[in-house]
């Protein structure tokens, strides 16, 4: 059995099906993210029919750097305040700099920030692990988790700076890994990085990944697939593979892993 500690329920075609086939291959649990309130809703009412031969649905409620907006905050705020009960994370949070509207724009940057520490602060005052997402500003994603005085952060599919992260895992941080350990250099030396038990593997379905398909005039030929929960064991191949340990035994480590961040057996 196997946690999906990323996944975006609410953006997957047939999710019904999808959940089924994972639960099938023994994903045990996954962890439904939200991007803004709509998503978050979207993803309780999801949670709130659970099926028998579903993975168990967790939630995590947040707006996504990729929907920074100030006023609208307000509502994703308030989901939260009435649905602590039923969250495990707030998530997904963050600053993306990446972003063509947003990388010559300090207004939007700046708008960015402010959705970010707005929900940092919100977390603290739950107790509650963050989700962080950082692309392009990875030091200032650390740093303002820092200032807070936030205590437990998951840099979800981490692929920024080794530099970044000796500090993210000093300071006794989280990260994740996913499919793209297949092809991205980067993410690859973050795994070989991060200590195992500092480690956990996700799938951000429904992004798409890319898979080896064979070989054509000696080189490696890829294709493009839809990720869904069912492809977490994917990610934990490809861990096992650059730890060069047994799967069982990543397996272990990382299902232990999610379970104490997000405090699954409480």
């Amino acid at each position: 059995m196997i946690i999906d500690t990323h996944t975006h329920l609410d953006h997957i075609k047939h999710v019904d099906e999808a959940l089924v086939r994972a639960y099938e291959v023994g994903v045990e649990a996954v962890m439904a993210v939200g991007i803004d309130a709509v998503t978050s809703r979207r993803n309780l009412e999801l949670s709130q029919r659970q099926a028998a031969n579903w993975p168990k649905i967790y939630l995590a409620f947040g707006m996504h750097p990729s929907e920074a907006n100030v006023e609208e905050l307000k509502d994703c705020i308030l989901l939260m305040s009435e649905h602590v009960a039923h969250l495990k994370a707030v998530g997904e949070i963050g600053l993306d700099f990446w972003y063509p509207w947003v990388k010559k724009s300090d207004v939007k940057k700046d708008v960015q920030r402010q959705v970010f520490r707005r929900q940092l602060e919100f977390a603290k005052q739950l107790n509650l692990p963050v989700i962080v997402h950082s692309r392009g500003a990875w030091d200032e994603c650390y740093q303002m988790v820092m200032d807070l005085g936030i205590t437990k952060a998951l840099f979800h599919w981490y692929s920024g700076p080794v530099d970044v992260l000796t500090k993210i895992l000093d300071a006794g941080f989280y990260m994740s890994a996913t499919p793209s350990l297949a092809y991205s250099p980067q993410a690859r030396e973050a795994v070989n990085v991060v200590p195992l038990n500092r480690l956990l593997v996700e799938t951000d379905s429904p992004v798409t990944f890319r898979r080896l398909k064979g070989q054509a005039d000696g080189k490696d030929d890829w294709e493009p697939f839809e990720a869904e929960p069912k492809d977490v064991f994917k990610a934990l191949d490809y861990v096992a593979e650059i730890k060069k340990q047994s799967r069982e035994d990543v397996l272990g480590v990382v299902n232990d892993n999610a379970k104490q961040f997000f405090r699954l057996t409480e």
